[in-house]
């Protein structure tokens, strides 16, 4: 008896395809290499390893087709719990500091904002992913990771890959979701994403439109939607 099962999802045609696809592109950037001054993902994971053992922790010289091999160590724990901290506490400040300036400035705001909250969003995930043991590089990982910085809760990213419902999530089940399934979560989680990060921002615009009071509102979204993110890709991707 097998705990998979061919999940039903939607099909969008290629015309409508151009801007999640360009937001899927951003996530895996973030995660591989980072964007800016933002590291991507190993790196990072890395400096918060170095900041909880207190020693020199390499980072690989392939690191996105390394797999960590401390998944699961107290030490690894603890770097994926400042880690999360770390991610609300910089999506609080970047939805504070993007969210000021009223009606002036708000057109320009919710792209500024979208960007910021999904960077921080997409490498935070990639750590955790790399921290618990999984490879960067895998479709696999790459496709859960992208569920959840789209904001799909662990149940509803287990369910749309075909694990059924109330089975437990391991990293060989993951391993065993089959690749055609990849490819269709690969077309929809664009979709999602958008959804996340454009659409659903459309409800937060009347508290944006007041300076400073849309600034606080702004940072307690971003800061809430990142700690969620955080919780489900720790139960996402166990670290056996």
């Amino acid at each position: 008896m097998t705990d998979l099962e061919t999940p039903e999802l939607e099909e969008h045609s290629d015309e409508d395809t151009q801007e999640p696809n360009a937001l899927q592109r951003m996530v895996l950037l973030v995660i591989s290499k980072g964007v800016g001054p933002v590291t991507g993902s190993v790196d990072y994971a890395h400096a918060r390893l170095r900041d909880e053992n207190g020693g020199s922790i390499p980072v690989p010289e392939d690191p996105l087709n390394a797999v960590y091999d401390g998944a699961g160590s107290p030490t690894a724990e603890r770097a994926i719990q400042r880690i999360r901290r770390e991610g609300a506490a910089a999506a609080g400040t970047n939805g504070f500091l993007t969210g000021l300036g009223g009606f002036v400035t708000l057109p320009v705001i919710i792209p500024a904002n979208i960007a910021g909250v999904l960077i921080i969003n997409a490498r935070l995930v990639g750590a955790i992913a790399y921290l618990r043991g999984y490879k960067l590089t895998d479709p696999h990982t790459q496709a859960m990771a992208m569920l959840v910085v789209a904001g799909t809760s662990a149940q509803g990213a287990a369910s749309l890959v075909g694990i059924k419902v109330g089975a437990r999530v391991t990293k060989a089940l993951i391993r065993q979701v089959p690749i055609s399934v990849i490819r269709q979560i690969n077309k929809r989680v664009g979709f999602m994403l958008v959804a996340k990060y454009g659409t659903t921002r459309a409800t937060v615009t009347l508290a944006k439109s007041v300076p400073i009071v849309g600034g606080l509102a702004g940072g307690a979204v971003d800061a809430t939607l990142t700690g969620a993110v955080g919780r489900v890709a720790c139960r996402v991707f166990p670290s056996e």
